[in-house]
């Protein structure tokens, strides 16, 4: 707690906000910054989705007024939800952050590998042939025989 709360960076200046779409300025998004493309599809996709809907006849017409409803009130719960993680993000003092960023570095080398030379493929270790399987073979696998050298 010893660091300053920095939220600065998340707020849009005057001049950008009259630029932002009506979608993004109606729902006071401050912390999801969706662009034209998206909010067109966020309003306009879910009301023309509600009427195809309604017109099949699978759901009533109230779901024309009801989805796009739901989609706004499910990306300002978004908004909510993207404040309280970047507000907790900036109370983490620097220390901390870097000490985080040093431990998630992947550790890149090579490790050594004992090699087999019956798993590897395409070498043959034995030219005799095998036999047709048996039973005994099939129960008393992991157990050494006799005729067999182990």
């Amino acid at each position: 707690m010893s660091g300053t709360v920095r939220t600065a960076w998340a707020t849009l200046a005057a001049d950008e906000e009259q630029f932002r779409p009506l979608y993004a300025r109606v729902l006071g998004l401050r912390f999801v910054n969706p662009g034209g493309v998206l909010c067109f599809l966020f309003f306009e996709g879910a009301v023309a989705l509600a009427v195809l809907l309604a017109l099949a006849e699978l759901v009533s017409w109230w779901a024309v007024l009801v989805l796009p409803a739901a989609v706004a009130v499910m990306v300002k719960l978004n908004d909510m939800v993207a404040a309280v993680v970047v507000r907790s993000a900036a109370l983490v003092p620097e220390q901390e952050r870097d000490r985080f960023r040093r431990q998630m570095e992947p550790a890149v080398g090579r490790a050594r590998v004992a090699w087999n030379s019956h798993s590897v493929p395409g070498i043959v270790v034995s030219a005799e042939p095998a036999g047709p399987a048996t039973r005994d073979d099939v129960t008393n696998a992991d157990r050494p025989r006799p005729d067999r050298p182990s």
